[in-house]
């Protein structure tokens, strides 16, 4: 009789459909990767190192960097080097840990945007009272609930994956450990592995995206009848909308990708799941440098002042 815990060491073999064209892939992920670390760093430098650029709406900004900058690492370093060199093993606690990090640094991509939207109904709705609620004591009672409910959720439902038996093999057909790509070589009852990752997905981006909407129809509504300032002051908000689309729509098709029938292929389920992850970080920081006045300006100074040094003659 099989033991059906045997299972210990996983093959992560996402992409396997191309067989011999499978490293390929290595360079348009590497670009994707690079452009990723170097536009996260630019951003994130820009930020702490210009004083005018500290008030909390660019500290939030800061942080999205921060999330778009780490969570590329916890997979891609991995993914590219199965690529090249067809490494593809990884053992069941490793491949939990990776599933815990980026689960749970990548809620932090919808968080921070409930965060931004925050920030910008205090500063268009109640402008008089922004500075008090976006004080470090009074944001934390902001910040504090979600990054429970992140850690909690993410925990029990990578927790619960960990007590799983496996028996229906060791090939995950996947570049990184997915949580539905683990339960999916579990044998026996996964209903209580689907529930809590359901539930997780409801009310960690879904609660998110419910509440981000919620605030901008408010933020809208109280816009619309407050002339050229509000218009000006609204501009900010549709940086973050179009971030928000963008994001929240790889999301959905990775999310239902897993969890309703469908013909689309394995390799199609994969890259969706990945660029759902890798996208957003390449994304966000160009179109916050881009749309963002005030970062904009200060990142051509400073990449004006590195290229002036780079050709300033030598004595």
């Amino acid at each position: 009789m099989e033991n059906v815990s045997s299972y210990r060491l996983f093959i992560l073999d996402g992409f396997s459909e191309l067989g011999a064209q499978r490293p390929v892939l290595f360079l348009p992920f590497f670009i994707m990767f690079v452009l990723s670390l170097l536009a996260n760093s630019l951003l994130l430098y820009v930020i702490i190192s210009q004083r005018s650029l500290h008030s909390p709406m660019f500290i939030l900004i800061a942080g999205m960097a921060c999330v778009d900058l780490s969570l590329p690492l916890f997979f891609v370093p991995n993914m590219l080097l199965s690529f090249l060199f067809d490494w593809k093993g990884i053992s069941l606690i490793g491949c939990l840990v990776q599933m815990h990090f980026i689960h749970f640094v990548g809620a932090f991509q919808s968080t921070l945007l409930v965060w931004m939207a925050v920030d910008r109904y205090f500063a268009i709705c109640m402008p008089l009272f922004y500075h008090e609620r976006m004080a470090l004591p009074g944001f934390l009672k902001f910040v504090i609930p979600v990054v429970f409910r992140n850690f909690f959720l993410n925990t029990l439902m990578v927790g619960l994956a960990g007590r799983l038996s496996f028996c229906v093999g060791e090939v995950m057909n996947h570049c990184f450990c997915e949580h539905m790509a683990l339960v999916q070589l579990a044998c026996g009852s996964t209903s209580i592995n689907n529930l809590v990752g359901l539930l997780t997905a409801f009310l960690i981006p879904v609660a998110d995206f419910v509440f981000i909407a919620a605030s901008y129809v408010v933020i809208f509504s109280s816009v619309l009848g407050s002339g050229k300032s509000g218009v000006k002051a609204l501009h900010t908000c549709v940086t973050h909308i179009v971030v928000i689309t963008v994001s929240l729509t790889i999301a959905l098709v990775a999310f239902l990708s897993y969890r309703i029938r469908n013909g689309l292929p394995a390799g199609v389920r994969v890259f969706f799941s990945t660029m759902y992850l890798l996208f957003p970080s390449c994304f966000n920081p160009i179109i916050y440098g881009v749309r963002t006045t005030e970062i904009r300006q200060q990142i051509l100074r400073t990449l004006m002042w590195t290229h002036f040094f780079q050709t300033a003659p030598r004595s």
